[in-house]
């Protein structure tokens, strides 16, 4: 097995080398200021299946994942609401995390914060001024970027550059305009901390590298966010990071496109976003999941509801068929090896075993889970004719079960796109009544009366009930479309 992924740091496609099975991911989280919206879930879905995908392949992910829960929004935030910093943060980080558990996204092992972990912040500063690369003017400290020569090297940016063609935080107390702030001396109405240099707060990007560095050391194996992360975040903390330890602090930057709203980014601080909890209320964790998943995660992702709906008719015909698998297979869960297949039978098996090699084949190849669920709906257009003719014999039954508990691994567990708890539409009096609508019907065309018998299929169609005459009998289904 080998899985390649894009590093932004070398801009190309790598080989993914590891010595042990534990794998250490560190993905910058929230500033919890208000809802969690869907560019939160782009992220978090995308980070969730590559966790399920590696554990499916036998590794052991460890997943950290901030919370920057000091920052100028949820400041004046607070001061706006007669509220502390941490009141409105805690109130906000537990939103994405039932956010997050509503949309089905497994919970990271660690959500350290930035109040909790001032220690540490403060001891890689130290170690940043010792290093010369840091300085501290009036209650300030700052990082001397000049004195970090690889600076620029993740988002592919010389120095010269960046001097010409950004703008930065005018300061009179900085030695170079690009130089960024690890330490703001505090002031009035704003929470501050006791440290070498004065009463104050951290600057923002100085948490990530302190608190990666805390679990996961250096050289851990992915670092997640989104791509506009990359500048000034992500080469800020490399910065520090190196600048702090002379040890790479990631081996491979992964970076998700962003999800847009209307063409622009989806963002709290432009007000033009969706809440998570608000399309749930509408919509299956699944279809929402789908409908992320459906794109390459490097690539730009655009939402509104015709999207939604373009993405749902596929999902539909997906999750109808692995109900349909479900119904067939229902309690065969002791159903072991069977001696004799037929060749159709055979055939089906050995496509079953192309799909699982092309679904693995799409996710070594930087987690394309979009050409992965290609390969199952490749797998449905071809079992979909089997399952049709398919009898109740042993060797029908072990043949779908196959089919079934790949859709459970892949569908289901990894990427979370079928509904598995949901029972086929078969409960209460629904299963009852169609039986004696289908019995029925095959009596009226046992007396050749066949003109009733195709109005009942047409009013069943009608009411979205699609009645299929196999070789093993009528059977039927809800139809979703």
């Amino acid at each position: 097995m080998t899985i390649r992924v894009y590093n932004t740091l070398t801009q190309k496609k790598e080989e993914f080398g590891y010595e042990d099975k534990q794998i250490n991911i560190y993905v910058c989280g929230v500033t919890p200021y208000s809802n969690t919206h869907l560019g939160h879930a782009r992220p978090s879905v995308v980070w969730d299946v590559i966790k399920k995908y590696l554990r499916w392949q036998g590794f052991l992910p460890f997943h950290v994942q901030n919370f920057t829960d000091i920052d100028d929004k949820i400041i004046a935030k607070a001061n706006a609401e007669g509220k502390t910093a941490l009141e409105i943060s805690q109130h906000y980080a537990t939103d994405y995390l039932e956010s997050m558990d509503a949309l089905g996204v497994e919970r990271a092992d660690l959500y350290p914060k930035v109040s909790e972990h001032m220690d540490d912040i403060i001891a890689m500063i130290r170690q940043l001024v010792e290093n010369g690369h840091a300085y501290a003017v009036n209650g300030n400290v700052f990082y001397d970027v000049a004195s970090f020569r690889a600076y620029g090297k993740l988002s592919n940016q010389r120095l010269d550059e960046l001097q010409m063609g950004s703008r930065f935080d005018v300061d009179a107390d900085k030695f170079n305009a690009m130089d960024f702030a690890l330490w703001k001396r505090a002031k009035t109405g704003e929470p501050a901390w006791d440290s070498p240099w004065g009463q104050g707060r951290p600057g923002w990007h100085i948490e990530c590298s302190a608190m990666s560095h805390k679990y996961l050391g250096t050289g851990f194996h992915f670092h997640g966010g989104g791509s506009d992360l990359i500048f000034p975040h992500h080469e800020n903390e490399i910065a520090q990071s190196e600048g702090a330890t002379g040890e790479p602090s990631a081996r491979y930057w992964l970076h998700n496109g962003m999800l847009n709203l209307k063409h622009e980014k989806m963002s709290k601080s432009q007000g033009n976003f969706v809440t998570i909890k608000d399309v749930l209320e509408k919509h299956p964790k699944e279809l929402l999941r789908f409908y992320i998943l459906s794109a390459h995660y490097r690539s730009e992702l655009e939402y509104h509801d015709s999207k939604l709906a373009e993405v749902a008719r596929g999902w539909r015909r997906l999750n109808q068929f692995v109900r349909n698998l479900a119904n067939r297979v229902d309690g065969l869960e002791g159903l072991t090896d069977v001696e004799e297949l037929s060749k159709a039978e055979q055939d089906v098996l050995v496509t079953v075993s192309a799909a699982q090699r092309h679904f693995t084949q799409a996710m070594d190849d930087d987690f394309n889970a979009a050409l992965a669920i290609g390969s199952l709906f490749d797998l449905m257009r071809e079992v979909n004719g089997y399952l049709a003719e398919a009898d109740s014999s042993l060797a029908s039954n072990y043949v779908l079960k196959q089919v079934f508990d790949l859709y459970k691994s892949l569908a289901g567990d990894i990427l979370g796109i079928v509904d598995l708890d949901t029972k086929p539409q078969t409960e209460g009096l629904t299963q009852p009544l169609m039986e004696l609508v289908l019995e029925l019907r095959t009596q009226l065309r046992s007396e050749q009366n066949y003109a009733l018998a195709d109005i009942i299929r047409t009013r069943l169609t009608e009411l979205g009930v699609v009645i299929e005459d196999t070789s093993a009998g009528t059977r039927w289904q809800i139809q979703n479309d």
